[in-house]
């Protein structure tokens, strides 16, 4: 955690000259950026295994009308189908690489103390809301006083993205009904947890809705 909070602090003095008081919220938003960057294979993995598994769907379809009452051993058909087609088994395996670097930057905003020094990110601010408080804390003064219009905001924001992401998910797909309301979990999480983790939400799901659309035209739709 040390490291993230000397990473977070050196850019948002970096950026200080150009973004003021939004330095460390704009520090946030490159941290999270760079760790989406470094997982961007895992991504296109991804998306490539989600092509792949569209071109054996027939396959899929007849080994599940076969082995009906083997669950085991359609399981079994099913993996080696994929590793003998040579289809990536990728998943939700970019959503969860992410859990560290999201669990950092939610403890970096609610711990009092780094190494043993005062956490002064903790003083640090997004518009009139603290970075290291969270929407229940800050409605104090009122749903509509300035810091939970902040929180009001991002929720907004990340309904939006929800949207957009839940549009996307293909009728076809298993479970595509709960696949759909997934994506607006994110606004219960960011009610929650310090408006800096809520930060790196946002950022981090308008990533993937961008990644998505972007990869899936250039590697999961098949070429015309």
């Amino acid at each position: 955690m040390s490291a993230a909070h000397d990473l977070v602090a050196g850019l948002a003095g970096a950026l200080s000259p150009v973004a003021g008081d939004l330095a460390t919220a704009a520090a946030i938003v490159l941290f999270t950026m760079g760790v989406r960057l470094l997982l961007l294979p895992l991504s296109v993995a991804q998306a490539r295994g989600e092509r792949s598994r569209r071109r054996l769907l027939p396959k899929v379809r007849e080994l599940q009308r076969k082995h009906a009452k083997d669950p085991r051993l359609l399981r079994r058909e099913t993996l080696e189908l994929y590793r003998a087609e040579g289809t990536p088994l990728a998943g939700c395996l970019p959503a969860l690489a992410q859990l560290p670097f999201f669990t950092v930057m939610y403890r970096l905003f609610l711990s009092a103390t780094v190494a043993g020094h005062q956490n002064l990110l903790l003083a640090h601010t997004l518009l009139a809301a603290p970075l290291g408080q969270n929407w229940i804390g800050v409605l104090g003064g009122g749903i509509l006083s300035p810091a939970p219009l902040v929180f009001l905001g991002l929720f907004a924001l990340l309904l939006a993205v929800a949207w957009v992401t839940s549009r996307r998910v293909p009728a076809d797909a298993p479970m595509a009904g709960v696949l759909r309301l997934m994506p607006f979990g994110t606004v219960a999480v960011a009610a929650f947890v310090p408006l800096a983790a809520g930060l790196y939400l946002l950022v981090s799901t308008a990533w993937t809705a961008v990644e998505r659309a972007v990869l899936h035209r250039r590697i999961v739709a098949p070429a015309a």
